[in-house]
């Protein structure tokens, strides 16, 4: 996944995960690019009205930070992608396109607001639940203490190129069908390249009765197990 953001690739979001998000009350930026006067109609609710023609005139309305959520959409995947190719190439790395568009969101059955959109872009980023320190984890990864089990949920390519020592590397897609290879007696701590995929697998094993937290954080790992962690 870095190595696919850093080329500039396109990234997608389901409607099932902009929705979780909602529920749980994680900050993102959802803005749809379509018309003011269509967008009207129906939107998702928090969406900000930026007209996919006006994009490139936009920024100082987006946020400082640079690793702010941000959801584009349209009528379609394929009408948000010139948006997302601008917004990228502003240094946001967590930019997505909602896959399928407000067509898949109507689809699914998820709620819609109609008229005036917001036209200003407010991001207040807040600890996520489950969220360890950086100070912390980097205790964890020094000490490895008896209750603690740190799980690496990057893909195993990634992985290969260099893990902590004393992780275990189960990528986040395989983990419910591999929670048999996961303590239930310690406290599990997730791990992936920028926090994203480890935020994914806090849920996944919460949800599956767990004791867990992850790094929110971008780390780094050589082969010989050493790391660097940054917030930025």
């Amino acid at each position: 996944m870095p190595a696919w953001k850093k080329a500039g690739k396109p990234v997608l979001s389901t409607v099932n995960y902009v929705k979780d998000n909602m529920d749980k009350d994680i900050p993102q930026v959802i803005i749809d690019l379509r018309s003011p006067h269509e967008a009207s109609k129906g939107f998702i609710p928090g969406a900000v009205s930026i007209p996919a023609d006006n994009i490139s005139l936009e920024k100082d309305k987006f946020p400082a930070d640079k690793k702010a959520p941000i959801v584009l959409y349209a009528n379609d995947t394929g009408s948000a992608m010139e948006a997302f190719k601008v917004i990228r190439g502003w240094g946001y790395t967590n930019a997505s396109i909602l896959e399928g568009g407000i067509d898949a969101w109507k689809k699914a059955g998820y709620p819609l607001s109609s008229g005036k959109l917001a036209d200003t872009i407010v991001y207040v980023p807040k600890p996520r639940p489950g969220e360890i320190s950086v100070e912390e984890f980097k205790q964890i990864a020094e000490t490895l203490p008896e209750d603690k089990f740190i799980l690496d949920v990057r893909d195993e390519d990634e992985a290969m190129q260099g893990m902590l020592k004393g992780a275990k590397n189960i990528p986040t897609q395989e983990i419910p069908n591999k929670l048999s290879e996961i303590p239930k007696d310690k406290e599990i701590i997730t791990h992936c390249a920028t926090g994203v995929r480890a935020e994914m697998a806090y849920h996944i094993l919460r949800e599956a009765g767990y004791k867990v937290r992850f790094l929110n954080a971008n780390i780094k790992i050589d082969k010989d197990g050493k790391y660097e962690i940054s917030k930025e």
